[in-house]
Formats: structure tokens, sequence, C-alpha cells
């Protein structure tokens, strides 16, 4: 069998699909991407770059729109190439949110595409007007509407619809949600487990911790707003306050990946940590910046209490990836939270904007100690087992969908 992929940062969501698929002897596996110096074992890479930027004082609305199209021409003549050369794909994978897929079928208009679809842009229910404090004028929903373009340019390309979550597709379009498949990418439950006797060594502080210490843990790909960096920034202190011996391990990036960058160069950690001040024992909170996995599953391990907190938007593998490791999450009373956690039975909810809220919930988990709160740990990796274990559910539902459009 032969497969085209398209994913702009390989592999993203294909890492265990196309593992899988290049695994097996007789395929032939081909994977255009812009990123570099990444492979998997039996995938072709083929790298490409647009031919050129966005054009100069470009209406800002259709920033996104020409970088899509940019993106999707030169996905194309890729394709063009390959097929010319003699490759012609039994089916098509790509992430839609960068333009890549937009023209597959152009060239091959008899090979089904599957579309990832992450999500669609909304004015009401999702994360645009969700901070109250936002500042709303007329602007924003043209913007929006018109940042669906390249939603609705590769929902009329695609023959099937990929999405992970159940809300991530109530989002879409009422004609289009029949095209589109529940599938999560899936979590590797052998690999992300609880490790009772788990140690995490912080050389720079001079002190390892294991579960017999009062961790909290933090963990975004970036740190900001939408993952909710500033209320949980805000709890520290009566946290740190009323636990002493309280340590928090924050993992995370500096840069912006999802709404507004702040003037200046400035980031929201230097920000939180100007507002906070004196408040905040700097020896009990670590800044670990953006780690390797293995340490970030160690401490997930480690971890005493985990707060994952989010915007109505994409939902966060590390969520589901703490619950596999065994972690006690205070998380976001928001709905791509609400789809996966029930409070009380496999995690606890707390508002979203209640540094109050989420401060008292922490210092009762850690006042409960190492063994407090047992079912609801048990509960949450069951969960993750039961409904999004990789092996046994995810990938094959990824291989069926496959066959669905191999069979169309």
């Amino acid at each position: 069998m032969k497969i085209l992929f398209v994913h702009q940062n390989f592999p993203g969501q294909y890492l265990h699909l196309a593992s899988h698929l290049g695994a097996i002897p007789g395929n032939e596996v081909v994977f255009i991407t812009q990123r570099q110096n990444a492979t998997l074992p039996g995938v072709r890479n083929i790298i490409y770059k647009p031919h050129r930027g966005i054009t100069k004082n470009l209406h800002h609305y259709l920033v996104d729109t020409e970088a899509g199209l940019l993106n999707a021409q030169t996905v194309a003549r890729i394709a063009l190439d390959l097929k010319e050369a003699g490759f012609i794909p039994d089916v098509m994978l790509g992430h839609n949110g960068w333009g890549e897929i937009w023209y597959l079928k152009d060239v091959f208009p008899e090979v089904p595409l599957i579309g990832y679809f992450e999500f669609f842009y909304r004015y009401h229910g999702a994360d645009v007007g969700f901070d109250p404090d936002e500042n709303k004028i007329f602007d924003t929903a043209p913007r929006v509407r018109t940042k669906n373009l390249g939603n609705l340019i590769g929902l009329d390309a695609a023959d099937y619809g990929q999405t992970p979550t159940q809300w991530q597709r109530s989002l879409y379009p009422a004609e289009y949600q029949a095209m589109m498949y529940v599938v999560h990418e899936g979590i590797d439950t052998q690999i992300v487990v609880p490790a009772p006797n788990g140690r995490l060594r912080l050389p720079d502080a001079g002190i390892e911790l294991t579960l017999d210490d009062e961790v909290v843990t933090y963990v975004a790909r970036n740190l900001e707003p939408y993952r909710g960096f500033q209320s949980f920034m805000r709890s520290l202190p009566a946290i740190l306050e009323q636990r002493p011996n309280a340590q928090v391990l924050i993992v995370g990036g500096d840069e912006v990946s999802y709404g507004h960058k702040l003037p200046d160069g400035q980031t929201h950690r230097q920000r939180m940590l100007a507002e906070l001040g004196s408040s905040l024992d700097l020896k009990r909170v670590h800044f670990l910046g953006k780690v390797p996995y293995p340490t970030y599953l160690t401490v997930l391990q480690v971890s005493r209490v985990h707060v994952y907190l989010t915007y109505p938007f994409v939902l966060s593998w590390s969520m589901l990836e703490a619950m596999a490791a065994g972690c006690l999450l205070v998380a976001s009373k928001t709905a791509p939270v609400e789809e996966v956690i029930r409070e009380g039975e496999n995690g606890l909810l707390v508002d979203f904007f209640s540094p109050a809220d989420i401060a008292a919930r922490v210092v009762a988990v850690l006042e409960a100690g190492r063994n407090g709160y047992a079912d609801i740990r048990r509960n949450a990796r069951s969960t993750i087992v039961g409904k999004y274990d990789l092996k046994t559910i995810c990938l094959p539902a990824q291989l069926n969908l496959l066959e669905r459009a191999l069979n169309k």
C-alpha cells in the first residue's frame, strides 16, 4: 500500500500511525513536511518550503489564508512530481491547519483524502470572548469568520475528517459533521505509567523530589493565558504559604502558541513574576523550561497534584498523559476538559479564573498526603486506558478510518 502524509511539523498527530504503517513490509510511506532533521523508520520525508513569504501590507484578515495557499501550492507541486515519478497513493492524510491538503485532490482526484481538522473558530462558545476582560471590538467577529476560510476549503476538499474530541467536532458546521470522525491520536499507556519510586533531581536547586514530597506540577507547551498560566501563578502565594514544604515544578517555554504576544518582547512569565514579586518563594518555584520527554514523564510521575487549565480550545495531550501517569488533576471546568474529567470521580474541577479556587483544591490534596484521593488517581488512569489507549483503542480506530477510506 502507498500512503501519503502531509504535516508541516513532522510527524505531528501522525507519529504512531506513520510509524505503524512504515513498519509493515511492502508499504511505501511518503511524508511531506517543512520540518528538517527528523525521521521515522520506513517513512520517506520530502522537505518543502513555500516559494515566497506573505504579501507585504496584506489585509490582516487574509494573512493565514495566504500562508495556507502558499503551502498548498508547494505541496501540490511536490504531489505532481510524485505522480510523474509513478507514486500514486492509495490514501492521503494531512492536517488542514496550514493549508497543505487543499489542492491534493486536484492532483489525485480518485485517491481518498482524510483531513485532520483541529479547530473551527467561533465568535461565541469557544476561546473568543471566554475571558471577560477581553477587549471586545466589532472587528473580532468578521476576523474570526474570515479565519475559517481555510477550514471550509479543507472540508470541501477532504473525503473524511478526523478530529480528536467530540467537543472539537461540535464546533464544525452541522452540514460537515457527518463526514467527521472522532479519533484521538492516543496515549501509550505502556510508557506513560505511574512510578511509585520515581525520582526527579533538580541539580540547580540541590534537591531530589519523589512522591513523598508535596510536588505541585504545571505543564504547557508555552506559559500563556490560553493555558491558564496567570490563574495558576496567582494561586501559588496561597499554596506556598499554607504548605511550607510544597515544591512547584513548571514545564513550558516562553513563546506564544495561541493568542497575542506581549509588547516589547516581554514574556508572560516575566509579567507574572513582576506582578507577584515577593509573594512568591522562588526557592520553591522551579521553571524547568522545555524538557526532554523522559524528564517530562518523570515530572508527572513525582507529582502529588497536577494543575491543568485551558480556555475552551484544543485539549492538550499533557492532560491525558498526566491522567495516565496517575496524577491527581485539578483542572479547569471548561468544555474540552469536562468531556474527559468528571468532578470527584477521576479529577477535580475548578473555576478557570479563580486563583482562590485553584489554591484551595491544591492545598486540600496536599493535606491529604501521598495516599490521599487514591480512588480518583486510579480512575484517572482507568479513563485513559479505557478510552484513549494507543494500542487497544486509538490506533485501531485510526486504521479503521483508513480502511473505510480505502473501501469507499
